[in-house]
């Protein structure tokens, strides 16, 4: 088992396979850990990638107790751990709420950053603004706290079942289930920064190639948002899962893996 070291002492916990100064690093979504990629990272490691996962601070295996739980400082830490393993080309892929951390985490890399794949990202909001018409409302995602403050477990069970939109077996679901309960409770700081996130003078100014991937039926992340990428900074691309909700890797596995390997082909050639 492998960990950075972090503030008060506290540990990150990632996994690193193979070798070499390029990599791609997957980075999940709120509450969940880096398992979630397994239906992902051996098409990447088969495609002959160094392959490096994280596990946010609060989650998986991380501590469970850092005091900041933040987008940023979970950023940090990603930008932390490329640097301790000495890599000099990366191409990020953050899913979800995942999505805030790689943007957070490529502005700061700059060059070393070489691609930028968004997995139904929340990003560059994840809450409507005056001048953005898309994502949540502020009402909403209080709800959804209030909710899981109130029955953690259950509320937990909900969202596993509305993750994927294609039908998927009883162990898959308790299986993201399960995961999501051993995060921290105190990772709702981090769901809560959703609620003033605003990246889109940041993507704007992101110059390496980006990827969005679009769950057509996503009923986490408004699918709008992540086709909005593409609006803010027009050079990015845009690949619709027909047939997938939250989970595009899960729903649609091989087309998720194949558009995903062509991508970090293309950036890392």
């Amino acid at each position: 088992m492998a960990f950075l070291t972090r503030e008060d002492n506290k540990q990150v916990y990632y996994e690193d396979y193979g070798s070499g100064s390029e990599a791609i690093v997957l980075v999940h979504g709120w509450g969940m850990s880096c398992r979630l990629w397994d239906y992902s990272q051996a098409e990447l490691r088969a495609s002959n990638f160094r392959v490096v996962l994280i596990d946010h601070r609060g989650c998986g295996q991380s501590s469970k107790d850092f005091a900041d739980m933040g987008i940023n400082a979970i950023a940090a830490d990603l930008v932390e751990l490329i640097n301790y393993l000495g890599l000099t080309r990366v191409v990020l892929n953050g899913w979800s709420l995942g999505g805030a951390v790689v943007v957070e985490a490529a502005r700061n890399l700059g060059d070393t950053c070489a691609g930028l794949v968004l997995t139904c990202g929340a990003t560059p909001a994840f809450l409507q603004k005056p001048d953005y018409p898309h994502g949540g409302t502020e009402e909403a995602l209080a709800g959804t706290l209030a909710a899981m403050n109130a029955d953690r477990i259950n509320f937990l069970a909900v969202l596993s079942q509305g993750i994927c939109a294609t039908e998927i077996s009883q162990e898959q679901i308790h299986w993201m289930w399960r995961i999501f309960t051993e995060a921290s409770p105190m990772a709702a700081q981090t769901l809560g920064e959703l609620g003033p996130l605003d990246q889109r003078e940041i993507l704007a100014q992101l110059s390496m190639p980006i990827l969005s991937f679009v769950g057509a039926h996503d009923a986490v992340m408004d699918p709008a948002v992540c086709r909005s990428v593409k609006d803010i900074n027009p050079a990015a691309r845009l690949v619709e899962m027909a047939d997938s909700g939250h989970a595009p890797f899960i729903d649609e596995t091989a087309k998720y893996n194949s558009k995903l390997v062509t991508f970090c082909n293309e950036c890392m050639g």
